[in-house]
């Protein structure tokens, strides 16, 4: 490719994506993008509950926690983690680091107790959850057990 056909292009590229970045302003995106990107660095390292919260049991019955887990996971995670739990939601896409997989072994594995705590606690981007009751916290941890079938 020619010097200046080269030039043009990078030219055009670098316009598309500063024209992207006055619509992401202009519809209030960038500046949550800027915060959510400073939140990455801090979550960038292992996230480990503490031993107390392993030994947590979830005292919420499957079937009903099933059902409540849901409803608040389409209401407040399916934006980040996405529909099936995989970190693939529409805000997600902007995060630094992307979402977990809630579906994936690396969660999977965690007990209960761990899960209530990171949702409860919160990390960078994710917010502490300490606003929902104790018991739909308890079903949202039913709900994402319930993600690992559905793979």
């Amino acid at each position: 490719m020619p010097a200046e056909r080269r030039r043009r292009a990078v030219l055009i590229g670098a316009s598309d994506i500063a024209h992207q970045g006055r619509m992401a302003v202009k519809r209030g995106i960038a500046p949550m993008v800027l915060v959510l990107g400073f939140a990455a660095v801090a979550a960038a390292a292992e996230w480990k509950a503490p031993a107390s919260a392993k030994a947590m049991k979830n005292p919420v019955e499957k079937i009903a926690g099933l059902k409540a887990g849901k409803s608040l996971f389409d209401t407040d995670c399916a934006m980040c983690h996405g529909k099936t739990g995989k970190g693939d939601g529409p805000t997600g896409a902007a995060l630094n680091p992307k979402p977990e997989n809630l579906a994936g072994k690396e969660v999977q594995r965690q007990t209960d107790g761990e899960l209530f705590w990171k949702i409860s606690e919160g990390r960078g981007a994710m917010p502490p959850w300490n606003s929902l009751s104790e018991k739909d916290r308890w079903s949202l941890v039913r709900y994402i057990r319930s993600l690992a079938a559905k793979k």
